[in-house]
């Protein structure tokens, strides 16, 4: 069966969301999205399930010369997840890999400052969080804000994508709670692939959502 892509990262939140329906409007429930692609997509998956929305910030170490491929990732908190495999089948020594964490460890807090406008991020010890992201490749970000929320403490972690390949989603089925995943086509090749619009989204639309998604209960507090 031909599979088409979605629309957009709006269209792919909403048929996400319908897959999510029995957390609906349970007070416990947040959802967390991957800046910056996930964050369109979780702004609709809390919408429709009225949670809260905030993000988790992760910033992935690419090898050097091949920044595309990912040797592991940095998250919120200082957790890294590495790929030892990959680590291993090109050599890559420990000081390339701290070279990579203190580049990015500087963007990865900016980011954190900048998306949230001040606002603490979202408790989530002993609440029902939903991790969202527009897909999963390699799945090395995702494994790094599984691994940095569950220091925080949730009594549930769900991870909650478009389209993952399928060996990931396996993967990481095994490491969460929960896996909620549209679809795994194969071959899956790369996740732009399966939106028709996969235009970067912006720090100013991350911001944008995260404003937007407080709204209701800034306005429910007075």
């Amino acid at each position: 069966m031909v599979m088409e892509p979605y629309r957009d990262r709006r269209d792919a939140g909403q048929v996400l969301a319908s897959l999510l329906r029995k957390y609906a409007g349970h007070p416990e429930v947040v959802v967390l999205a991957l800046p910056r692609g996930g964050v369109p997509v979780g702004a609709e998956v809390a919408r429709h399930l009225a949670a809260p929305l905030d993000v988790m910030v992760v910033r992935k170490l690419g090898v050097p010369g091949h920044r595309e491929l990912a040797m592991g990732a940095l998250a919120s908190g200082g957790v890294r997840v590495l790929n030892e495999d990959l680590l291993m089948e090109l050599g890559i020594p420990e000081w390339v890999i701290e070279e990579a964490v203190a580049r990015e460890a500087p963007e990865l807090e900016r980011r954190e400052r900048a998306y949230r406008g001040g606002r603490p991020p979202l408790e989530v010890e002993g609440r029902t969080v939903i991790l969202v992201d527009d897909g999963v490749a390699t799945g090395a970000s995702m494994r790094a804000a599984v691994a940095a929320l569950r220091q925080r403490g949730p009594k549930r972690l769900v991870v909650a994508v478009p389209v993952a390949a399928e060996a990931i989603r396996e993967g990481l089925a095994r490491e969460v709670d929960e896996m909620v995943c549209v679809r795994t086509p194969e071959p899956f090749l790369a996740v732009g692939l399966w939106y028709e619009d996969f235009s970067e989204t912006t720090d100013e639309e991350v911001r944008a959502a995260l404003e937007e998604a407080a709204q209701p209960a800034m306005e429910g507090a007075r």
